[in-house]
Formats: C-alpha cells, sequence, structure tokens
C-alpha cells in the first residue's frame, strides 16, 4: 500500500446533499466507498447556541494521498459554512479490502 488509508466522517444536513458529496468523490476517486447512515441528532455549540438537528452520517474510505483534494471538494459540494470533515487512520484491515481501497482511489488506471 503507498498510502495510509483512512476513514473520513463527515455530516450531512439531508439526503440529497450527502448523496450529491458521495457520488462525486466516488467517481473522482477521492474516496473508494461512500456510507450514509440517516437517524443521527447533533449536539453542538454555534455562533454562541447549542444546537439541536437532525443530520445524517457520510463515511467515506479513502488514503492519505489524496486527503487534501476530497476535503476540499467536501467543503466545495457541503452547504455548511464549516462542515464537519475528520478523518481516522485505518490500522488493520483485510488485505483485500484494502487492496480494493488502494486500486480505487488515487489517479484512474
Amino acid at each position: 500500500m503507498e498510502s495510509q488509508p483512512l476513514v473520513v466522517y463527515c455530516t450531512c444536513p439531508d439526503l440529497a446533499v450527502a448523496e450529491r458529496i458521495a457520488e462525486a468523490v466516488v467517481d473522482e476517486r477521492l474516496a473508494a466507498c461512500a456510507n450514509i447512515v440517516p437517524g443521527l441528532i447533533s449536539i453542538y455549540r454555534w455562533q454562541g447556541q447549542i444546537r439541536r438537528d437532525p443530520e445524517l452520517l457520510l463515511i467515506l474510505k479513502t488514503r492519505e494521498v489524496v486527503y487534501r483534494l476530497l476535503e476540499a471538494r467536501i467543503c466545495e459540494l457541503h452547504p455548511y459554512e464549516v462542515p464537519e470533515i475528520i478523518a481516522l487512520p485505518i490500522e488493520i484491515g483485510a488485505v483485500k479490502y484494502l487492496a480494493w481501497l488502494d486500486d480505487h482511489t488515487g489517479a484512474p488506471l
């Protein structure tokens, strides 16, 4: 593997936004896979107030080598002023899955 595999979390306000981001970043090979998890309630501080909003969680599998491009693309497509975009390293996983992830992110073959 030439680059650290990552799991990226991004909350979205609705299904249309999550699908638009997921389809774009997978199509552009910035992520190999996207999962959309509905049913979140996010409680957070924003502009001096405690907010409570329904959201969806977008889970993306990618590699560190394309992370900055992925982050920039999410910011272009996301309606939030400050979207949640966090990445966690994948320390270990199925060898075949990680090879597939490697093959499906970055420059097209």
